[in-house]
């Protein structure tokens, strides 16, 4: 079994990837709330589920629905149709989410009045959204495969409109969590190069640190206290910047450039390749460790917290078991 200080290090070690992991995520939630990435997924996703992907029909029509368009400012100007949005690409001012219940009500209505919001007034035969206004009205939408999904949902809810909306957002909420997986391996892949690019500006090398914890007690004991505060901490993960940013430069590790390049490996006589494959290794370890997230190292911590708490005690209790154990006495022999 691992001894304690074997643990600890551990322990050191996962703390190091929570702060990097939340400094990660911040980063990234600022370049979100500048591009709005988001949103241009969601665009594009809309634009899919309606076969519209030029974004100049239905798509429009949808976006200029009075439910939908009250999420974002302006108007709506379809852009250029592409294959995928790309990991920085702008969704200017497009709502970055869109509830399931406005998409149905939104489509049933343009499917039962038509496109233009003049046309409710206009037409008294559809005044009130009903599924035979919907099944006689479905022209609306000059698109075969979205008409077939309505007619199908109007089939299905057998008189039921209530029915007919909940299976509408069923489509759109399936739809949805291909959207948001398209994004969530974006934004994978961007944590990673903002990791990667943040470990080697501080140098926040995974050996070097390891290394370091293991030859040094007080530097260790301070990290233990330091991450079982911060597991105990359920808003920890939401932490600022800045603040992560000030207790990383805290805890006394090999962090940073103060003296230059240096062996990442300090209590070890290494030279040439071997240094650089360590640091490069270490840098490269550390930024995929920050792609899986906070959560799932705050996760980690937790374990490891828990194994640490069984084997101290158990190694304590080994100890005095040899300090009580005598030899035997001479007239006993």
């Amino acid at each position: 079994m691992f001894g304690s200080a074997i643990l600890e290090v551990v322990v050191g070690i996962v703390f190091i990837y929570i702060l990097v992991s939340v400094l990660c995520t911040a980063i990234r939630e600022g370049i979100e709330s500048w591009l709005k990435t988001r949103a241009a997924y969601l665009e594009h996703g809309i634009r899919e589920l309606l076969h519209d992907k030029s974004g100049s029909d239905l798509a429009t029509a949808f976006y200029n629905h009075p439910l939908i368009f009250s999420l974002f400012p302006n108007g709506y100007a379809p852009r250029a149709p592409k294959a995928r949005p790309g990991l920085l690409a702008k969704g200017d001012n497009l709502p970055s989410y869109i509830p399931a219940s406005n998409f149905a009500l939104a489509l049933m209505d343009i499917a039962a009045r038509g496109p233009q919001a003049g046309n409710a007034a206009g037409d008294a035969s559809t005044s009130a959204i009903s599924l035979e206004a919907i099944r006689k009205n479905v022209a609306h939408i000059a698109n075969p495969a979205v008409q077939r999904v309505l007619l199908m949902a109007v089939d299905a809810a057998q008189g039921d409109i209530n029915k007919a909306k909940t299976l509408i957002e069923a489509w759109y909420n399936s739809a949805m969590d291909r959207v948001s997986g398209w994004y969530r391996r974006s934004t994978q892949r961007i944590i990673f190069c903002i990791a990667l690019l943040l470990v080697i500006v501080l140098n926040v090398n995974t050996f070097t640190i390891a290394d370091h914890l293991y030859r040094n007690d007080a530097v260790r004991s301070v990290m233990i206290a330091r991450a079982e505060k911060a597991a105990t901490d359920a808003g920890y993960a939401a932490s600022k910047y800045e603040d992560i940013r000030k207790e990383l430069g805290s805890l006394n590790l090999p962090i940073g450039w103060p003296e230059g390049f240096r062996k990442p490996l300090l209590g070890r006589d290494l030279n040439g390749p071997a240094d650089w494959l360590i640091l490069i290794f270490g840098w490269l370890l550390t930024a995929f460790a920050a792609t899986l997230g906070a959560p799932f190292w705050f996760d980690v911590l937790n374990k490891v917290m828990v194994i640490r708490s069984t084997v101290k005690p158990h190694e304590k209790s080994r100890e005095e078991a040899s300090e009580d154990r005598q030899p035997p006495s001479a007239s006993k022999q």
